[in-house]
């Protein structure tokens, strides 16, 4: 069962998140907050998998709710989707740099926002199309003033397999490209997030485009 909370200041969102959610047999409400700070809590005493966390809330944003879950070693199996209306450039990284495994828009069918809740609590990572494309173009334009991750600790392999994550490819994708087992691709994905200590996929993209292993014109 994936313990599902729900973060957003508008309590109508929130209730239909909530019946929609609890429609699924996979999954349960664990809870309801209406700031970053009730969130951030809540995550805690509820023992949440999955925050589904809108952005624009008071006390506290959703931007910085997700980097106090990310940063909180007794929170380290928690996953944030935020799930928001606004979908610029800036929001998608602030959000992604802070730690969230996926973003959506609210606009998204509900179907999809099931399957996205069971992405990310698996371990995955999940953008929109067009918080993807958001991404690509915010590291081109702006990179971030930290110093490149360094991926010189990385085999020729598992570059190849770094390339192809940031490409779009799923895992067994990857392994039908690269000719190996999907238990192999997997593996390699495990040491990429090891030696890059980043915590999902789209960390891992964000590093690859920031490290110039890769641009959208490859």
């Amino acid at each position: 069962m994936i313990r599902v909370l729900i973060a957003d200041d508008q309590s109508l969102v929130r209730e239909a998140f909530a019946l929609l959610i609890a429609s699924d047999p996979g999954m349960e409400v664990v809870g309801q907050a209406a700031t970053g700070r009730a969130a951030v809590a809540m995550a805690r005493t509820e023992r949440a998998d999955v925050v589904v966390m809108d952005i624009r809330m008071p006390d506290l944003d959703g931007i910085a709710a997700t980097a106090l879950i990310a940063a909180d070693e007794n929170l380290a199996g928690v996953r944030v989707l935020v799930l928001t209306t606004y979908d610029t450039d800036d929001n998608v990284l602030a959000a992604l740099r802070a730690g969230a495994s996926g973003f959506l828009i609210k606009d998204t069918k509900p179907a999809v926002l099931l399957d996205a809740i069971r992405t990310v609590a698996a371990g995955d990572a999940l953008l929109s199309p067009s918080a993807t494309a958001a991404v690509i173009a915010r590291v081109r334009a702006v990179p971030d003033p930290a110093p490149r991750p360094d991926l010189h600790g990385l085999t020729d392999r598992e570059t190849d397999v770094l390339i192809l994550i940031a490409r779009g490819l799923t895992n067994a994708e990857i392994a039908e490209k690269l000719v190996l087992s999907p238990l192999t691709v997997k593996t390699h994905v495990s040491r990429i997030l090891a030696k890059l200590l980043v915590r999902d996929r789209v960390q891992l993209v964000i590093a690859a485009y920031e490290a110039g292993l890769i641009t959208p014109s490859c």
